[in-house]
């Protein structure tokens, strides 16, 4: 069993998803403000990272999902078997688990980007408030899109606590941060409140290189109600350049039910 301590840090306190802020968490419950689901992941990685590299990057597998909150400040371990991970937090609880894998080269199923067409994003003051009807089964999103910077990328790493130097060395981006942007593509689509990402299943196919145009494009998959949640799947590629470099079904609460009680 290989292990990994690192200080866990809310990167969102200034992030529209208000729960990620101390007030509104702990009005839903929690102890403060959560750290996000996606630097969750990212801590995870380094179990795999550290074990296959650059192999791992190009085509490894992973699966998480995120059952209790870690909080900013926590001294949380990373815990990896070779095909088992989890994140503990200072009690020894694991608050997320998750599996990983490194399948054999050419063992990836083709990505064809027709499935996954480009469209536009609407204006930030005409998204519509998330919903069913909004984020209905087969809705196609608009495509989020920027330019990776390896040189600002190091601002990332530090804030996700990475201390694996092949990032920095390979001028690549972390997976965690392409994971980030299946938070960003909901976010620019839908009017959110507070909403909580709960798990993710991520495919790598590729690596992202410094001044690459980066996109992610998806649609829903599926939507539906669950123990008072409105949750949402999403199904997304990101591609670098017009290239697919990871697929991602990615799973989010956008209506706690604490909202709607609240109303």
């Amino acid at each position: 069993m290989a292990t990994h301590q690192l200080v866990a840090f809310n990167t969102a306190l200034d992030s529209d998803n208000k729960i990620h802020d101390d007030d509104v968490a702990q009005r839903f419950g929690f102890t403060g403000g959560l750290v996000p689901g996606v630097d969750v992941y990212a801590y995870l990685t380094w179990g795999p990272v550290q074990q296959w590299g650059r192999d791992w990057l190009e085509r490894g597998t992973m699966s998480a999902r995120f059952a209790l909150p870690t909080y900013d400040g926590d001294l949380v371990t990373v815990n990896w078997d070779g095909a088992s991970l989890s994140l503990t937090n200072p009690a020894g609880t694991a608050v997320a688990e998750g599996r990983a894998a490194l399948p054999p080269v050419g063992a990836a199923p083709a990505v064809s980007l027709a499935d996954y067409p480009i469209a536009p994003v609407p204006a930030k003051d005409e998204r519509p408030p998330a919903g069913p009807e909004v984020l209905a089964t087969g809705t196609v999103l608009g495509t989020w899109q920027a330019r990776f910077h390896a040189d600002r990328h190091q601002a990332y790493l530090a804030d996700a606590r990475e201390t694996l130097p092949i990032y920095t060395e390979l001028g690549i981006a972390h997976p965690g941060w392409v994971l980030r942007t299946a938070n960003w593509i909901l976010a620019d689509n839908v009017v959110l409140g507070p909403w909580i990402h709960v798990g993710s299943t991520v495919t790598n196919l590729g690596l992202i290189h410094d001044g690459t145009l980066v996109q992610t494009r998806g649609t829903v998959a599926s939507s539906y109600a669950k123990k008072g949640h409105l949750f949402v799947d999403l199904d997304l590629v990101v591609t670098a350049g017009d290239v697919p470099v990871a697929r991602i079904d990615h799973t989010a609460i956008y209506r706690p039910r604490q909202v709607a009680e609240a109303s």
